[in-house]
């Protein structure tokens, strides 16, 4: 009997040895390289802390506060961030890959070579957000607010942009083959350099005099516009 107790004290404490460090790592303090994957971490205020390199993997931070903090080449593939503060944050080079930014504000944010591929942005706000050779493929953007973007070197193939706002964004050499762009407002934006852009694709966008298309594409005989009535 006393055998059979001590090899069962042997398998709890091998048990332990795996699962503590685990949920240690919800507990770290915030910093470079923090690996809180999975972890609960709403409404925290991280406003301007380090954590390039962090492990964000599903990590839930939604409402919390990330304004100016360096994630740069931080993995947040599959983290939700719903409602967080990332005004001025920094994303160089970070994987944000199926990511969820719904309503996010993201103001002066900088995604210069992140990867979002199938992110999630609705409604969120990305004015005058850098974008500059980040991976957009497949990302969601309906009614998201880019006005001032820079998306130079972009890859927005097959992005949903339906309804968002890019008066005054650059796009000069962006990929925008089969984007959706349904009643996206183009006023002001910088498209002329702009590559994979069809005519097609301009029929339902919204546009103005100061919007700059590709010398081959010619604006609608109209620029329909989302009306006060069609905004929630």
């Amino acid at each position: 009997m006393n055998r059979r107790l001590i090899q069962i004290a042997v398998v709890l404490v091998l048990i332990g040895a795996v699962i503590r460090p685990a949920a240690a790592g919800c507990r770290d303090t915030p910093g470079p390289g923090v690996d809180w994957a999975g972890c609960d971490k709403t409404k925290l205020n991280l406003s301007g802390d380090d954590l390039h390199g962090a492990n964000l993997q599903q990590a839930d931070l939604s409402r919390s506060d990330l304004a100016g903090a360096d994630l740069t080449g931080a993995n947040l593939t599959e983290a939700t961030l719903v409602r967080a503060r990332l005004a001025d944050a920094t994303l160089k080079g970070a994987d944000l890959s199926k990511a969820m930014f719904i309503r996010a504000n993201l103001q002066g944010a900088d995604f210069t070579g992140a990867v979002l591929v199938k992110t999630e942005m609705h409604r969120a706000d990305l004015s005058n957000a850098l974008l500059i050779g980040s991976n957009l493929e497949k990302a969601e953007f309906g009614r998201a607010v880019l006005t001032g973007a820079k998306l130079s070197g972009a890859n927005l193939h097959r992005a949903y942009l339906a309804r968002a706002d890019l008066r005054g964004a650059t796009l000069a050499g962006a990929n925008l083959t089969e984007a959706q762009l349904y009643q996206v407002d183009l006023g002001g934006a910088d498209l002329s350099q702009a590559g994979g852009l069809v005519q097609e694709q301009l029929e339902s966008t919204c546009g103005d005099a100061t919007t700059k298309l590709p010398p081959n594409l010619s604006p609608p005989p109209a620029w329909p516009c989302v009306s006060a009535e069609d905004e929630d």
